[in-house]
Formats: structure tokens, sequence, C-alpha cells
């Protein structure tokens, strides 16, 4: 069965607040795997979950009995929450889907199984170092065009496959309220690697990674309740992710697979969180792209603590929430490599 491609080494996390009705139509897709279900908000409040699914559930009091004072760094009325399922995983793989996207249809009408592409992205070498203008040149019909290297095709090791969407845009607040009612309807039929050097905005709707390689860089931030700023959770961990992937020589691909992203949050609310992240993402950015990992960081966790460290001497004199937040990377790794005690010396 194709669907079950990596069924006993890859989680689905899926953060939410809600009964998960929506996974009886990815129940062909999903259903051999093993999900980890992190519940946002109320933990007295019942989720329900339809029959036949593997699953582990996790609540804020699961969430402070298993990490103690080290809860502080999981955000809390935030979908950035679904990071401790990234934690407490011990599969290699995981992928993470929001529970309002549903499954797309390619432009022949069939269902699009988004897992089994993931997987395919995951498996293939990316090629960061050098641009395929037929994009993924490990794909079937397509190889590398005259004139690309031949000591870079052998490609690096892919860390994260970064999916798009069908319907709904995934549009910041500004952009949602002049273009309120634009839909996606375009179905590119690409995959790309993100060069080495470039950042990019990371969606963390429909996203796979190698937990192995980059999990404890997967951290979604310190947003939602209490916080100053939302929204901005996984891009904050792309932006992480981005540079100590180039730091290590791993892939970012983008592109295929679509999902359908089913309703608009709403644009107001959106503005209020993200309105502060808007005029702090000028100062953030540079620093990402200007930011280099001393020869010390032999590790996942080792960049992201130094990283740390310079996003409290950089970006704490831009707002004193990334004090905060620079804090909550630290408690962050200790978490992970608390519940991971295996792998938190190894980089690869």
């Amino acid at each position: 069965m194709a669907s079950a491609a990596l069924k006993d080494e890859l989680d689905i996390v899926i953060p939410t607040i809600r009964n998960l009705d929506f996974l009886e139509m990815w129940r062909p897709f999903f259903e051999p795997y093993h999900l980890i279900i992190v519940q946002d908000g109320d933990p007295s409040k019942i989720i329900k979950v339809p029959d036949g699914f593997d699953y582990e559930l996790y609540n804020r009091n699961d969430i402070n009995k298993i990490l103690g004072p080290r809860s502080s760094c999981i955000s809390f009325k935030d979908s950035a929450c679904r990071c401790f399922g990234y934690m407490v995983s011990k599969k290699k793989y995981i992928y993470t889907i929001d529970d309002d996207c549903f499954v797309a249809k390619d432009p022949s009408g069939k269902d699009i199984n988004a897992l089994e592409q993931h997987i395919k992205n995951l498996l293939c070498p990316s090629t960061p170092h050098f641009f395929n203008t037929l994009y993924d040149p490990f794909r079937d019909g397509a190889d590398f065009v005259r004139g690309y290297p031949f000591s870079l095709r052998e490609g690096v090791p892919t860390a994260v496959s970064h999916g798009l969407w069908l319907n709904i845009p995934d549009y910041d607040a500004p952009t949602q309220l002049v273009k309120p009612l634009e839909r996606n309807t375009r179905y590119v039929d690409m995959v790309l690697t993100i060069p080495k050097g470039t950042l990019f905005p990371m969606c963390g709707m429909n996203l796979a990674f190698d937990r192995e390689l980059i999990g404890p860089a997967m951290y979604f931030g310190l947003m939602g309740d209490g916080q100053p700023i939302g929204r901005y959770d996984d891009m904050w961990a792309g932006w992480c992710c981005k540079v100590i992937c180039d730091h290590f020589g791993l892939g970012i691909k983008t592109g295929l697979p679509y999902i359908y992203h089913s309703k608009a949050s709403n644009p107001f609310v959106n503005l209020k969180k993200e309105y502060l992240g808007i005029f702090w993402q000028e100062e953030i950015i540079p620093f990402f792209q200007s930011h280099t990992f001393s020869k010390d960081c032999t590790s996942v966790q080792k960049c992201y603590v130094e990283l740390s460290k310079q996003v409290k001497e950089k970006l704490g004199k831009v707002d004193p929430y990334f004090l905060k937040l620079a804090d909550a990377m630290v408690t962050w790794i200790e978490a992970w490599d608390m519940l991971n005690p295996a792998n938190n010396g190894s980089s690869k």
C-alpha cells in the first residue's frame, strides 16, 4: 500500500481545539499512521477522534506534567503548541497539518495524497547549492540540465518538505483585508529546492520534516496567550531551520503537495496578533540574513542555543519580547534533550 510508506517511521502531529471530524476525509491516507494530537486551550474539554485511528492526545495538563517548569516554552492558545508533539515523538519523520485542511484534488480531479508526496520529497536529495532550471531533478521525467556541475548532482539530504494550499491562501492580515475574496486556484506541478542563503516564509499547516536532521530547530516560538504576538510561530521556525540547514548543508523543498485550506481566519483578529510582527520582521529578517554560526556549532542544539544568544543580543534591542523568546529557545532545547537523550549531541 503506497500510502503507508514509512508507516513505522513517521508521526502525524495535529494541533486542535475541536473534534477531529476532518480526519474522516484523510482516513485512506492517514489511518495506517500514528497521530500525536496536541489539544490547545481548555484541557477539560473532550476532543473526539474518529474510530480506527491510532493516536495519543496531550492537553495542557499533560504538557505541564511531562515538562514541569520547562512547559513555559510551549505556547498556549496558539497552534504553536504543536511543537510539543515534535518533542514527544520517537519517530524519524514528522508530518503536521491543521484541522481545517482537507484533501485537495489535482487538475484531473483525483484526490491528492499529500503525505505520500511529502515522503517522496524527504527521501529525495535537495540541490541548494546550484539551481536546476527544471526544478527538482530527482522527479520522474526530469534530470539535471546541461551546464549543471556533475560534482553537485548527488545533492544533499532533505530536512524539510514545505507543502502549499489551494482555496484560502496563507496571507497576512493586511493582504486578507484588501483581497477578501481571493482564492488560490493555481495548481503548479512543481517541487524546487530553496537555494542556500535564501530565507522563505514557512507555513506550518502542511509541513513535513526529518526530525533526526532538524527537529530541535523546529520550535514554533513563544506565541499566543500572554505574548504580544501570534501567527509568526511557523515563520520563526522556518527562519531558524533555514539558517541551520544552510550551516549543515541540508536542503528544504517547497511546492507539491497541495492541501485544500477550507476556512479563512478573521483578518481583524489576525491583525491584532500580527501587528507588531509586521514591524519587527523588518529587523528580524536582516538578522537571519546576516547570521553565521561559529565552528563550535556541531549539532542542531548547539546552533540553536548560539542563535538564542544572538537573538537576545541583537533583537533584544528591538523589543523586550525577544529577551523572553531567547530564554524560551534555551528552555526548549533543554526540554528536547530531556525527552530525547539519545541524540542530543549529533547534527546528522
